[in-house]
């Protein structure tokens, strides 16, 4: 979709690097924005291939932070908030107004009303380098993607050994109408002269289009999908597992608890933990999960998948890993990634169960701690690692798909408001 880019630049300007090699090589690029710096860097894995200068949103107007993607492209774009306020070369970040743009005002400090300003020989040839989903990451403070390899990370499915004509089993084929079999193989190698080279079979070819990916903590609307979809199962009609408390599910619910009187005395809750313990219980699916997976192409949800996150108390932090390259012949990756600052509010921690922050503070090794305490399912993992791609990317984050998640974007999240 987006990253797989070839193009060939010019010096930028005195506040922007192109990097020469840029002209004969395919890149997968990423945009890191630190508001601390005022700065724009544009990257190639881990090497910088073109910066400038910023201004982010002043007080009153900050510019969010957190994990984007560019979303829409307009070389000429006046703004619906702003009078009509002139942005070429725009690049749209969010549906609700923020986006990377051209300004004839760039004065390296808060100036902006939420956008991310840049001056204009460099806002067009960023334009340029640049399509649809690529990812950009706003910090408080400056912040470099890294190489990491961790085995919760995903790697392509080992190539199939090629599969010869010559290997192939041939067995009698039956006609259609009843009688002697035909015998396809035949046994006298002298009647049937051998082909001069084996022929080799189709293999299907790899995936290119980018995947972007989210892991998170089950919200209400997962728990809800998983105790519609088992009470149907178990012959209590809830209706479509849509994750909404409607009129049919209520009275699923109902019916399923009418049946376990013991089991939710004083449970008063619809919907508790108690309830999905008892619903997986009785279809024998063991523990339920307390994490999911979501996979978004093209911006588009793909499906989405249970997963189990270890010592729920702890934060998991908000990282970002993006999949730099892929060797289908050996089966190995490149994947980088960063951490983020998200210091969560009193109010989140306790809604989503949260008893200690420590790993999204960026120190030690987070990133690691974070990746280690996930366990994927070996379907889920066999079904994503045959759709990734170059390109693709994924966020871990406790706080779930966020309020600028939504149709046409890919996984939103925001650090800093």
């Amino acid at each position: 979709m987006f990253s797989r880019l070839v193009f060939g630049l010019g010096l930028l300007s005195a506040t922007a690097l192109v990097h020469p090699a840029l002209a004969a090589d395919a890149r997968t690029l990423q945009i890191i924005v630190s508001k601390d710096k005022q700065s724009l860097a544009v990257y190639d894995g881990t090497e910088v291939v073109a910066t400038s200068k910023v201004s982010t949103g002043k007080d009153g107007h900050t510019t969010p932070s957190g994990i984007f993607s560019v979303l829409e492209k307009q070389k000429y774009h006046e703004s619906n908030l702003y009078s009509n306020a002139p942005m070429p070369f725009m690049q749209r970040l969010t549906w609700s107004g923020i986006a990377l743009h051209e300004s004839n005002s760039v004065p390296r400090y808060p100036a902006s009303h939420g956008c991310v300003r840049m001056p204009g020989v460099f806002a067009k040839k960023l334009y340029g380098m640049t399509e649809p989903g690529i990812p950009v990451i706003i910090s408080d403070g400056e912040v470099v993607p890294q190489p990491i390899d961790h085995p919760t990370l995903f790697h392509p499915e080992a190539p199939a050994p090629m599969l010869l004509l010559s290997d192939v089993e041939l067995r009698p084929s039956m006609p259609d109408s009843p009688g002697t079999p035909v015998q396809v193989a035949m046994n006298d190698t002298a009647a049937m002269p051998m082909p001069a080279a084996p022929i080799a079979m189709p293999q299907p070819k790899p995936p290119t289009e980018p995947i972007s990916m989210l892991i998170t903590r089950r919200t209400l609307r997962e728990t809800v999908i998983d105790i519609q979809t088992l009470l149907n199962q178990l012959g209590f009609p809830a209706g479509n597992p849509d994750g909404l408390l409607g009129p049919a599910t209520v009275e699923a619910i109902k019916a399923f608890k009418t049946l376990r009187p013991a089991e939710f005395t004083g449970d008063r809750s619809l919907v508790s933990d108690t309830l999905l313990k008892s619903v997986y219980a009785a279809t024998g699916k063991g523990e339920p999960p307390n994490g999911v997976i979501m996979v978004r192409r093209a911006f588009k949800p793909i499906f989405e998948a249970p997963l189990t996150i270890a010592d729920p108390g702890l934060a998991l932090g908000t990282h970002f890993f993006t999949l730099h390259a892929v060797d289908e012949k050996a089966g190995t990756v490149d994947w980088l990634g960063i951490t983020l600052e998200n210091n969560l509010s009193r109010e989140t921690m306790k809604r989503l169960g949260i008893t200690n922050q420590e790993s999204s503070i960026v120190s030690g090794r987070p990133i690691a701690r974070s990746l280690s305490r996930v366990t994927i399912p070996e379907e889920t993992r066999r079904r994503i690692e045959a759709l990734i791609a170059p390109g693709s990317t994924l966020t871990i984050s406790d706080t779930g798909l966020g309020r600028e998640t939504g149709e046409g974007t890919d996984f939103i999240t925001i650090t800093r408001g």
